[in-house]
């Protein structure tokens, strides 16, 4: 295993003993309320581990000698800390679970396979048996797609692979790289790095996501302008069913029919386990540039992206933020900051321009050969000239860069003093952009109004564009609100549900790259259309016919 789950949060985001940047700070909260509309917040502190109770296990005692005859009973773990830590994944909601102390059904057994001869067999044990089985990588989704639901069965198991995380080849004729699935991302990209290469995938959750995780729920990093998403980087992968092993992909390019690959990438679990997977790797960077912009507005700032992706310009990403995360985010930076004179001579610079309070930052990276970054950051430079955008220079870039991964281990902090913060992401054609951001903000503010704890509490609605395409790009909203602490899972729902409705309602996809799971299951119908959900049933009926692979997500 490459990480030490002993000190990760088994309650909130990534490293246990990871500083609470904002302890301390009064400034930060006596503003947070006044941007929410509060007159103060209030203190909501998490179960400790020692006060929870859990129901016992239901696996009964040949469900566990069949688990223990093919593990050893070593890998079959049913103590406290293991059915908690696998209970949930790590969005909004799971927290709320997971910090109230109220976890109504964790997995009864938490098991460790070492080979994929491991996984199928517990597999067709589970199919035999009547246990519910839910692949388990990083444990990081967002949608809940680890939840342990037990769905028709009396009994539910988590099936981890993180002993599963060999690097076990790289063709660097061919320029690709298998692995074992559950390896984390560091560990990969360290494995490979060392060999003179990058897979090029950094997700938020890159620290703390694995491999398999990642070709799961289809997922797509922060560079995947320039590094590709999941569905083009995967060449092949073995999927473990009830049913035997699913081979998929394999060849650069086939025309034998529809490709099975398809029905791993996004699979979420339904049909089985990603147990290895061979990838397209890249050259280790030799050069690597990231700056900001600023752009007047947030139409200007996606036309500038449109025009860039269009034309072919060699990014790696250009992420757009819009107003609001632009005011919050500098005004969050500025706390506790004595104001000087460089401060007022930006202010004067910047009215003297002409940019208010719609100014929107953007930062742009390039990596690759020395010329290819050159020539991508001219070309990008001279587009954002025609939109009259500012270039802030390459210490935005770099400061984004470094913090890149930091912005989850916020909402502990915000969520300790009785405020919400949850995301959602979408994507849409480029000529629907514009109608989509303002149907999905509107509905949140709406939603957050409507179920604030007090009359005038409001929230704090964000976006931005992280993925971009030459005929659309995703939008990716943050939303901060006062938490109703006497409703506050039914006041979650009806954020996701008026959120969710907008999107499906103003063309956009219900994920682009967090997947489905539980919580977006009500709309995958509307999307996938009757004939398209009769055809992934079929498909789970071929690879899982009892059932037991991941119940009630991504199909109804």
């Amino acid at each position: 295993m490459t990480i030490d789950r002993s000190k990760i949060s088994w309650n909130g985001w990534g490293w246990a003993a990871h500083a609470d940047a904002l302890a301390g700070r009064d400034e930060v909260w006596s503003w947070l309320a006044a941007e929410l509309g509060m007159p103060a917040l209030l203190a909501t502190p998490a179960r400790t581990l020692e006060s929870i109770t859990l129901q016992p296990p239901r696996l009964d005692a040949e469900a566990r000698a069949k688990f223990e005859s093919i593990l050893g009973a070593e890998r079959v773990k049913d103590g406290t800390y293991e059915r908690i830590f696998h209970a949930r994944g790590r969005s909004y909601h799971d927290l709320l679970w997971l910090r109230s102390g109220e976890i109504p059904n964790p997995p009864d057994a938490v098991l460790y396979p070492r080979s994929a001869d491991d996984v199928l067999a517990l597999l067709h044990a589970a199919g035999e048996l009547g246990v519910a089985v839910v692949p388990f990588g990083g444990g990081t989704s967002v949608v809940g797609g680890v939840t342990a639901d037990t769905g028709s069965f009396g009994a539910v198991v988590t099936l981890d692979m993180s002993d599963m995380d060999r690097l076990l080849a790289v063709d660097p004729v061919a320029m690709t790289a298998t692995a074992e699935a559950g390896i984390y991302g560091p560990a990969l990209e360290k494995a490979l790095g060392e060999q003179g290469f990058t897979l090029g995938h950094f997700p938020q959750s890159f620290e703390f996501s694995t491999l398999g995780g990642w070709i799961a729920h289809r997922g797509a990093g922060q560079n995947s302008l320039g590094y590709g998403r999941s569905v083009d980087w995967l060449v092949a992968a073995k999927l473990a069913t009830p049913r035997g092993v699913l081979t998929a992909g394999g060849y650069p390019a086939s025309a034998a029919g529809p490709q099975l690959l398809d029905l791993v990438l996004g699979s979420e679990g339904i049909f089985g386990v990603v147990t290895e997977a061979t990838v397209r790797l890249h050259r280790k960077p030799a050069a690597s540039d990231y700056r900001g912009y600023l752009f007047h507005d947030f139409g200007s700032g996606a036309e500038a992206i449109r025009e860039a992706v269009q034309s072919g310009i060699p990014a790696a990403m250009l992420r757009l933020s819009d107003a609001g995360e632009t005011r919050f985010y500098r005004a969050f930076g500025a706390l506790g900051k004595k104001r000087g004179l460089r401060g007022r001579i930006e202010d004067f610079v910047l009215n003297s321009r002409g940019f208010d309070d719609k100014a929107c930052a953007l930062v742009a990276g390039f990596e690759g050969g020395d010329a290819d970054v050159a020539r991508g950051r001219a070309a990008f430079a001279a587009i954002a000239k025609k939109h009259r955008a500012l270039s802030l220079g390459e210490g935005q870039g770099r400061r984004w860069k470094e913090g890149r991964f930091h912005g989850p281990y916020m909402r502990e902090p915000m969520m300790e003093h009785g405020v919400g913060v949850d995301t959602l992401e979408t994507a849409t054609r480029w000529s629907n952009v514009e109608t989509l951001y303002v149907a999905v903000q509107d509905a949140l503010e709406k939603a957050i109004r409507e179920t604030a704890p007090r009359d005038g509490a409001h929230g704090v609605v964000q976006c931005h564009i992280s993925h971009a395409y030459p005929d659309g790009a995703s939008l990716y909203f943050t939303y901060i609100f006062p938490r109703a602490l006497d409703r506050e899972i039914d006041q979650w729902r009806t954020i996701k549900t008026a959120a969710s409705d907008a999107i499906a309602a103003h063309g956009g996809t219900i994920s682009h790259h967090h997947g489905v799971g539980e919580d977006h299951l009500p709309w995958i119908a509307g999307e996938k259309g009757a004939l398209g959900i009769d055809v992934l049933r079929a498909v789970k009926m071929a690879l899982d016919p009892k059932g037991v692979m991941n119940p009630g997500k991504l199909v109804p």
